[in-house]
């Protein structure tokens, strides 16, 4: 392969590679009317909760229509000095407003309620598409925008419910009325207070639309900035390592200064929009207090102190008719982004590529007397670039089948074939004789233990990590499962337990097994296999990433596993694969030879070679 150096043309490939994979295009656009319509399926098991909030909201909308009036009474009666009448509207206005926030406060608690056990809900659904997704399409998607539509993006659709949205329903009800009180009460004024609205809204709308898209573009830019830092957290040893700090801080910042002009950008837009409603509520009350002052009387004024009382309700009804505009000037852009983060959830959901157990209309015949086996398997990760090519051979059972062959041969690319992590592009892979398309994809994946490279502890105990496939971990099992693999008399020493205790199962154990060598997790592995007890056992590079002394260790556990066992051995060692029935040895993706170790041998072909490379060198990697 002809390698490249800065400034040829392949450079800038590369870099647009780069770029597009952490690219992250905004989501299809859709009317909110069909969002909401998505979000009513998660929220129509809460509904009740919301039915309850909407009875309140128009109970609060009914205080909040007489408040005013209560108020202009009370002003008539003080003009004319009426103590009596003062006091029993003082007293009934103080007993709206209590109630007004009493059942403001029962109709909020009610929606959030509601929007939290939806938020659950949407969580959930996330997570199993998620669980559920396939390997190619977790493969071609950067880890930071799922971990951000699953957290962030669902945090933003749980402020909608926050902010009220049973509320904001309730603020246009209020509206209305509010509208409709004013025209009751003199209609001249109600002309006189909305002549500025038309052209202010017209401004307001153009402000609305132009904020929407900058939301829009603040949340692409948030993924953006989430998703590099899920990759360049994972990489940060190799970071440090070829000492690419300053350019990754340099990458970072570009990213980062983008998403501070989007923000930048939003606020200005939400200022704006802040800003004109304030200014229409002032004009609308100038106009009202102008045009009482200049004209010679208030329709339905008989006297003075009427006059005076009806301007008193009349600015109350403005104050209170601004008020839910302002506070849906508030809400306005949570919702927005709310609905956007919406979009995108669902775009997860929609889009995401999922596993299915749905058996092909034709799958291959079936065999009889085979543990496993591949049938004429060609496979590619990206169209046009094979990874395996007409590869064949079969495992019978209790055979142990080894596959070696360089790095990059398609050793890996077999296992996940049979594990059906990926689908086959041509040909057939068996279990038990059966396509593996004819099986669940969780009945299948129960035929194999499979012990990796790179083992991967979950926080929690010992115990649970052996026991990990079982709801409710064995502890004699799993005790007799790190004996079978010589691990016990270690992790009774490593927590200083006694060997008639086995509290020591249950040892902490931090994420990903930080706190544990990889000899000892290599240990945890081989016991997880055993625990539980499949019929085959796949050793992916089980022993790579030990040292020779440790690798000594293992092989004796490594035996217990595979004893009466079916096996694929994928070999960076060519001492793990010696006592192998059956050698399979792979070159760019294609079967190049099979043998016995001393058949492999006379032929003195690729696996001779590899021999004699692992002796001379202690180790060949032939990954």
């Amino acid at each position: 392969m002809k390698s490249s150096s800065p400034g040829t043309g392949s450079s800038p490939s590369v870099a647009d590679s780069l770029k597009a994979f952490h690219e992250e295009k905004a989501p299809r656009p859709s009317s909110d009317i069909a969002v909401w319509l998505r979000l009513w399926g998660f929220v129509r098991p809460h509904s009740r909760r919301l039915v309850i909030a909407l009875l309140l909201v128009f109970v609060g909308a009914g205080f909040n229509l007489a408040a005013p009036l209560v108020m202009g009474a009370m002003v008539r009666h003080a003009t004319m000095r009426d103590r009596s009448g003062v006091f029993r509207d003082g007293l009934l206005f103080m007993a709206i407003l209590v109630a007004r926030k009493v059942s403001e406060f029962a109709q909020r608690y009610l929606t959030e309620v509601a929007g939290a056990r939806a938020m659950v809900d949407i969580r959930k659904a996330v997570f199993q598409v998620l669980q559920r997704a396939t390997m190619r399409f977790l493969d071609t998607t950067p880890i930071g925008r799922l971990v951000t539509r699953a957290t962030n993006d669902v945090d933003a659709i749980a402020e909608i419910f926050r902010i009220g949205v049973v509320s904001s329903a309730g603020d246009v009800v209020s509206l209305v009325a509010y509208v409709v009180a004013m025209l009751v009460l003199d209609w001249r004024m109600s002309l006189v207070a909305f002549l500025m609205m038309p052209p202010v809204l017209v401004v307001a709308e153009v402000v609305r639309a132009r904020g929407r898209r900058a939301n829009v573009d603040l949340r692409v830019r948030l993924a953006q900035v989430n998703a590099f830092l899920g990759e360049q957290v994972n990489g940060t040893s190799v970071v440090q390592a070829y000492g690419r700090v300053d350019a990754v801080m340099r990458e970072f910042d570009v990213i980062n200064r983008s998403y501070r002009g989007a923000f930048v950008r939003f606020i200005n837009y939400l200022l704006a929009m802040d800003s004109l409603l304030q200014m229409l509520g002032t004009l609308c009350i100038a106009s009202v207090l102008l045009w009482a002052t200049l004209s010679h009387g208030v329709s339905g004024a008989q006297n003075p102190a009427a006059a005076f009382a009806l301007v008193v309700t009349f600015t109350m009804y403005i104050n209170q008719f601004f008020e839910p505009i302002s506070v849906l000037a508030e809400r306005y852009p949570v919702l927005q982004t709310g609905l956007v983060a919406a979009e995108r959830v669902l775009q997860v959901l929609d889009e995401t590529e999922l596993e299915s157990d749905t058996p092909p209309p034709a799958c291959g015949e079936d065999r009889a007397n085979e543990a496993f086996s591949l049938d004429h398997v060609t496979f590619e990760y990206k169209p046009g670039v094979p990874a395996l090519r007409d590869v064949s051979f079969v495992a019978a059972p209790g055979e142990k089948i080894a596959l070696v062959g360089p790095t990059g041969s398609g050793k890996s690319t077999i296992a996940s074939l049979l594990l059906r992590l990926y689908e086959i592009s041509e040909g057939v892979a068996r279990v038990e004789g059966h396509d593996v398309r004819r099986f669940g994809r969780r009945e299948l994946r129960e035929k194999f233990a499979v012990v990796p490279q790179d083992v991967y502890l979950f926080p929690g105990s010992l115990l649970s990590n052996v026991a990990m496939t079982d709801p409710r971990p064995d502890r004699a099992r799993a005790l007799a499962a790190l004996e079978r693999v010589g691990a016990a008399v270690l992790f009774r020493e490593r927590v200083n337990g006694t060997l008639a205790d086995d509290a020591w199962l249950d040892a902490p154990v931090d994420r990903g097994g930080a706190n544990f060598s990889a000899g000892e997790r290599q240990l945890v592995a081989l016991a997880r296999a055993l625990y539980r007890d499949a019929p085959i056992v796949v050793l992916d590079e089980a022993t790579a990433s030990v040292d020779s002394v440790t690798e000594a260790r293992l092989q004796r556990s490594i035996a217990a596993v595979l004893e009466k066992r079916t096996a694929l051995i994928i070999a960076h060692r060519l001492s793990t694969i010696r006592s192998a029935d059956h050698i399979v040895v792979m070159d760019e993706g294609a079967v190049v030879e099979q043998g016995t170790h001393e058949e492999l041998l006379v032929r003195n072909g690729l696996y001779a070679r590899l021999h004699k490379l692992g002796f001379r060198g202690g180790s060949a990697d032939t990954s």
